[in-house]
């Protein structure tokens, strides 16, 4: 059974190869002359322009920088009209700097002080474009918690730490969350839109949010936030969360200070245009194919995003079994993408995809099953791995070492028990962020 496991990781590994965010950048982009082409749909012509000002946040944000800076960057040579400048944050200092930018380094899953100056640095520079302006918004996943500024000034970076890990351990799915942190936020919402209400803007996106949720990633910054008030106040008494947030933040809150996002309609969006660079599918096509040339039949199924752990591993694992049934004597493979919610209920360490795999395990034992779940980022949660894998040993290996699954879940502790099992997925952060991967092999 070991082999599947080794299999399981193997498609991962060949998954996130396959993933090449700056090349996938420059067949969105290229530059005929003074004529920048961004897909099929949009041309600019730069000449209109004295500055090209780039804002890239998010897990992935280097990656699309060494992308666009080819195409864009010292436009017009040594005498060139266009100025090229940015800013830059992820959640690691770059392999390289491009000249014209400022970076920083800001914190994930929670706000360090550099997010908040990254944050401050960004509207500044914001505020002083114009109509001669060409705004490029580079954004992946993580960009929430990367750049951040409070619309309330006298909030402070312990404050906006602790509405974070109120919010990240709540069990709440990330469509919730961005509604409270759009409405709490001075750059999310369509905020930095808003701050260069005249400049052209370019938003470019690697999501790891579902189709059509596009106001989640990175919490929206520059498009018109559809939700509303209301919506944000309805998640915090749900998710009981005036109970868990910093004592300033309820005060501004039941104080009525919250206001508006930016709404369609609204004149920051006249100029404003949205591509998806890569989405769901640049994750699937990789999977399946890494699948198929390893033998397996392989399926793809995308239905429990945003679903709770323990039901999301129900399903799959049903789905596995029928799948399997349909073609007995082959190898299968079942992919799936998407982000599960996982609460914390212990002190433990570990992320939603260790815990996904923790909740399959008792259900494969003693099967010819293999189970991998592990971010495209490389990070799960407060653990430095990116998931774990499990097949039908794991239990009886846990066992031997006195250690009981159940136990492990339910203090959030499943980094802990993969670790100790040496089936715990590294890789590093990984510079790319396209949702979670979940890769059910079954003989």
């Amino acid at each position: 059974m070991a082999e599947l496991k080794q299999l399981a990781r193997r498609i991962f590994h060949e998954t996130l190869a396959a993933i090449d965010i700056p090349a996938a950048m420059q067949r969105k982009l290229w530059r005929d002359g003074t004529v920048l082409h961004c897909g099929d749909e949009l041309v600019v012509e730069l000449s209109g322009y004295s500055r090209v000002f780039v804002v890239a946040i998010g897990k992935a944000a280097h990656a699309m920088v060494d992308g666009l800076a080819p195409v864009v960057a010292g436009f017009g040579g040594a005498d060139a009209r266009v100025a090229f400048g940015g800013i830059v944050c992820g959640p690691t200092a770059p392999a390289k700097v491009v000249d014209g930018l400022r970076y920083f380094v800001g914190g994930h899953p929670i706000p360090n002080e550099a997010s908040l100056q990254a944050g401050r640095a960004i509207l500044e520079e914001l505020r002083s474009c114009d109509e001669r302006t060409l705004v490029f918004f580079l954004l992946s996943g993580g960009g929430s918690a990367l750049v951040e500024l409070p619309v309330d000034p006298a909030q402070t970076l312990e404050d906006v730490q602790g509405l974070y890990s109120a919010l990240v351990t709540c069990g709440a799915p990330i469509a919730d969350l961005g509604k409270v942190r759009r409405h709490l936020s001075a750059v999310k919402g369509g905020r930095m839109a808003a701050a260069a209400v005249r400049a052209t803007k370019i938003t470019l996106a690697v999501s790891d949010v579902p189709k059509r949720q596009e106001a989640a990633l990175a919490s929206g910054p520059t498009i018109p936030d559809p939700t509303t008030v209301d919506d944000a106040m309805q998640v915090i008494v749900k998710y009981d969360l005036r109970a868990r947030l910093p004592r300033r933040v309820c005060e501004w809150i039941d104080a009525g200070r919250m206001s508006e996002t930016p709404k369609s309609g609204e004149t920051a969006f006249f100029n404003a245009h949205f591509s998806l660079l890569l989405g769901m599918d640049d994750l699937f096509h990789p999977a399946h194919r890494a699948a198929e040339a390893l033998g397996f039949i392989a399926c793809c199924d995308n239905s429990t995003d945003d679903w709770p752990v323990v039901d999301a591993a129900e399903y799959l694992m049903k789905q596995l079994d029928e799948f399997a049934g349909m073609h007995r004597g082959r190898r299968v493979a079942l992919i799936a993408d998407g982000e599960v919610s996982s609460p914390v209920t212990g002190p433990g360490i570990g992320g939603r995809n260790a815990a996904f795999v923790l909740a399959c395990a008792e259900r494969i034992a003693g099967r010819r099953v293999a189970v991998l779940s592990a971010g495209t980022d490389g990070i799960d949660g407060n653990s430095f791995a990116a998931g774990a894998v499990a097949d039908g040993e794991s239990i009886s290996r846990a066992t031997e070492l006195g250690m009981n699954a159940g136990e492990f879940f339910r203090a959030s502790d499943a980094f802990t028990f993969f670790s100790r099992l040496d089936d715990a997925v590294v890789t590093g952060p990984t510079g790319n962020n396209l949702r979670d991967l979940r890769v059910l092999l079954a003989e």
